[in-house]
């Protein structure tokens, strides 16, 4: 199964589903279900080809019942073979989220201080900035406090991005006007720079912590 498709049909990273198994939660269930309740602790995608083959339906209608059950807190997906330490889990596809955040960062940092600031580089940077200023302070205090992604929806963790960012900017500033700095764009870049990146650590420790605990259960 592709990484496209099966993150089309579950939601999920390939992180979260690449080689993974599953393995039920005593929850009874019927048609579909049950068989691929049957093959608990195999690979997701043998899962979903074998009842797929069994049952004659399509791939994509095994794959979206497995989804169902999993959604419903019926089964659990495990990687097999998850990162042994925080580095690791750190440099795999689990914290993918964190190096696009960081690579953004960066990018906000050449738009400010290596682009030329006309046309149309210029629009490229409030692009940027409005992304780095609204989003992103926001985006990774709620990956550090919620850390696991069932907690909440997407669009509650949307509006809190959003709701945050707005809080911790005039926040920085307010505290930025009482130092030697002052409201300046060098130290308001700074200091909403370490904001992201330090609390991107929290969310990736807190993330791995949570994936420590999961496996610890089996």
């Amino acid at each position: 199964m592709s990484l496209a498709w099966r993150k089309r049909l579950f939601g999920q990273s390939a992180a979260e589903d690449e080689g993974n198994s599953f393995e039920k939660e005593g929850v009874q269930t019927n048609t579909l279900e049950d068989d691929m309740l049957w093959h608990s602790g195999e690979m997701v995608i043998e899962v979903v080809g074998h009842v797929a083959s069994a049952k004659g339906v399509t791939i994509e209608e095994a794959a979206k019942s497995l989804n169902r059950i999993y959604e419903d807190g019926k089964v659990r997906f495990i990687d097999p073979s998850p990162p042994q330490s925080f580095l690791s889990y750190l440099t795999s596809f689990y914290s993918i989220w964190y190096w696009f955040v960081v690579c953004f960062v960066f990018l906000v940092f050449a738009s400010i201080y290596l682009l030329p600031q006309s046309y149309p580089f210029i629009y490229f940077r409030y692009a940027a900035g409005a992304i780095f200023i609204l989003f992103l302070p926001g985006y990774v205090l709620i990956e550090a406090l919620y850390p696991k992604a069932v907690e909440l929806e997407k669009l509650e963790r949307f509006a809190l991005d959003i709701g945050l960012s707005l809080a911790i900017v005039p926040l920085t500033g307010l505290l930025l006007n009482y130092t030697p700095w002052g409201i300046r764009l060098d130290p308001i870049f700074s200091s909403l720079c370490g904001i992201v990146l330090v609390f991107g650590i929290v969310g990736v420790w807190r993330k791995y912590s949570y994936l420590k605990i999961e496996h610890s259960k089996r």
